[in-house]
C-alpha cells in the first residue's frame, strides 16, 4: 500500500526539467495521494529555473524560504516568505532566487506533476 506518511530525510532529492532540485513529498506514483502532488523545490542562489508551463496541470507556489522575482507570463514581481502564487496550466513561469541563500518553495499540483506535462520554453 502507498504510504500516508513521509519523513522528509528519506525523500531522495532530484533535478527537475527546470533544473530545481525537487523533493517530491506526496505523489500518485509513490504515496497514497490521488489527484495532486506535493514537493519542494530549492532554487540555488544566484539561479534561475528554466521558463517552462503545464498543459494540464494547476499549480500553487508556497515560498516557504527567501526570496526571488517570479515571472508569470508577461508579469514580474518579487515574492518573499509566505507568499503563495497560484499558476494556472498553460502560463509560462520561472522563479529567480534574488538572495545569497536558498530559494525554498512548495509546489502543489493538480493533477500531480508529470515531466510529461511540463513544457520546456527556453
Amino acid at each position: 500500500m502507498s504510504s500516508l506518511i513521509v519523513k522528509y530525510h528519506e525523500v531522495e532529492p532530484y533535478i527537475t526539467k527546470d533544473d530545481s532540485i525537487i523533493r517530491e513529498l506526496m505523489h500518485p506514483d509513490q504515496h497514497a495521494v490521488v489527484n495532486q502532488s506535493l514537493a519542494e523545490a530549492i532554487v540555488p542562489a544566484g539561479c534561475t529555473s528554466k521558463r517552462h508551463f503545464h498543459h494540464q496541470s494547476e499549480e500553487l507556489y508556497y515560498i516557504a524560504k527567501g526570496e526571488g522575482l517570479m515571472m508569470l507570463g508577461n508579469r514580474q514581481f518579487a515574492v518573499a516568505q509566505g507568499d503563495t502564487v497560484c499558476i494556472p496550466p498553460g502560463t509560462e513561469h520561472c522563479i529567480q532566487n534574488t538572495a545569497e541563500h536558498d530559494l525554498t518553495i512548495l509546489c502543489c499540483c493538480s493533477p500531480a506533476y508529470s515531466h510529461d506535462d511540463t513544457v520546456l520554453v527556453e
